[in-house]
């Protein structure tokens, strides 16, 4: 039997069972979670059919562990007493060979610019390094070899590639050998590989006076295109893509339901980004100026000269910089214009998750985590609440003395104070 356990010092799983008559437990770093439980679980029930089929063999499933010399048998010999053991397995296809099944096979629910990055990915860095070597032996320094050399390699500019970048090299390879460790079965050498740490997104907003600012100063012709992009926080492809049947003036809504990825049309990237967005009048303002620049036959909201859809190149150079420039700010991505739309709104006291769901996020983690510096209100960071509750908490109540409002007749003592009059206490010792 093998058993998944957890140990109380570390809050680490680890699995425990008997092989050849000797209790055998191989650690984890993995939290007791009931997602790594089911990862183990599932690990568990494999060495229980392996042990039941007798073809068990201990360094497959643990190649890294002490234990694995012990029931080594140079000789070839299998005691009577135990079940033979299965080699390793060595009549897996190459990663080359499998890699032309694993990607026809998942190429129906890819998007197709995440097709061909995926193609890309596994020609240019993943294939010329491991094609060759057969599944099976692709072992976990192999993968942090060649993660390291990745570390190494330079971009055109002559920079080494991010910690980001190097993410998603390894993510095809991570699935890739997920899958063909589960048709093949073998451990899959990425576990316990984790991804590298990233640096914190450093967002370089504009204030509401940059914001109007640039409004006042920009091209007349690019003014609603900016408008809507400061007030609605849509992403570049989105509002490249967006088309007049997608503008509801009736009911004041933008309806996100596509992209442009590199100059494609696309669906959104995920069911949370196919969202309405709620024009607030200024942008209304906006759109309606837009129809009056536009012909009656184009189909897209904003267009090029030529009809096509606003390309990001031409408005980041000939726009976007030159209009940073001439107001004297520091040089930034025109996704700037999203992270400006987020601060703004929750600067205004909106509601977080209104403002995930108009930002197309899945959850309000993200603001959380990326906007909170910008915004003290969102995480009453900036003390005031506590300082005023602290202050308020140090009056001596045990003597009786009483916290009188100005516009109110008798309180009671601080212990037994309402939420309500608390509250009122906070705001009114926050104004003195």
């Amino acid at each position: 039997m093998a058993n998944v356990r957890c140990r109380p010092e570390t809050g680490c799983l680890f699995i425990d069972f008997r092989y050849r008559g000797v209790r055998c437990r191989e650690q984890t770093t993995l939290q007791d979670t009931n997602s790594n439980r089911r990862t183990l679980e599932a690990l568990a029930n494999r060495i229980k059919r392996e042990m039941a089929k007798g073809t068990f063999n201990y360094r497959a499933f643990f190649p890294d562990s002490a234990r694995a010399n012990q029931f080594d048998d140079s000789s070839g010999s299998t005691p009577s007493n135990a079940p033979a053991r299965r080699a390793a397995p060595a009549t897996t296809p190459t990663l080359g060979e499998f890699t032309e099944t694993w990607y026809r096979e998942n190429l129906p629910r890819w998007r197709q610019t995440h097709a061909e990055t995926v193609h890309g990915t596994l020609h240019q860095h993943i294939l010329p390094k491991l094609g060759e070597k057969p599944l099976s032996e692709i072992t976990r320094a192999d993968l942090l070899t060649f993660r390291a050399e990745l570390s190494k390699q330079s971009t055109k500019g002559a920079e080494t590639l991010s910690p980001s970048r190097i993410n998603h090299i390894m993510t095809p390879l991570r699935m890739l050998l997920a899958e063909a460790s589960e048709r093949y079965e073998f451990l899959t050498p990425f576990r316990n590989i984790k991804p590298l740490r990233l640096p914190k997104l450093d967002i370089q907003p504009l204030s509401l006076d940059e914001v109007n600012r640039a409004l006042g100063t920009v091209r007349k012709d690019w003014h609603p295109y900016l408008a809507t992009r400061f007030f609605t926080g849509m992403r570049t492809g989105e509002i490249n893509a967006l088309e007049w049947k997608h503008i509801d003036f009736e009911h004041d809504l933008i309806l996100v339901r596509q992209s442009i990825v590199k100059g494609k049309l696309e669906n959104t990237k995920t069911d949370g980004s196919m969202r309405d967005i709620p024009m607030v009048p200024l942008v209304r303002t906006a759109l309606l100026e837009q129809q009056k620049l536009v012909s009656e036959d184009c189909r897209w909201v904003f267009a090029q000269r030529n009809g096509d859809p606003i390309n990001l190149v031409n408005f980041t150079n000939r726009v976007w910089h030159p209009l940073l420039r001439h107001l004297g700010l520091a040089p930034r991505r025109p996704y700037q214009t999203r992270h400006t739309a987020a601060t703004l709104m929750l600067a205004s006291g909106e509601n977080p998750e209104w403002v995930a769901r108009t930002l197309g996020h899945a959850n309000t983690e993200m603001l959380f985590r990326v906007y909170s510096r910008y915004v003290p209100n969102l995480t009453r960071n900036d003390g005031k609440a506590f300082t005023g509750l602290v202050t308020a908490s140090s009056l001596p109540i045990s003597t009786g003395i009483q916290a009188k409002s100005k516009q109110e007749g008798p309180t009671a003592p601080l212990s037994v104070l309402t939420r309500k009059q608390l509250e009122a206490l906070v705001a009114q010792l926050q104004q003195r």
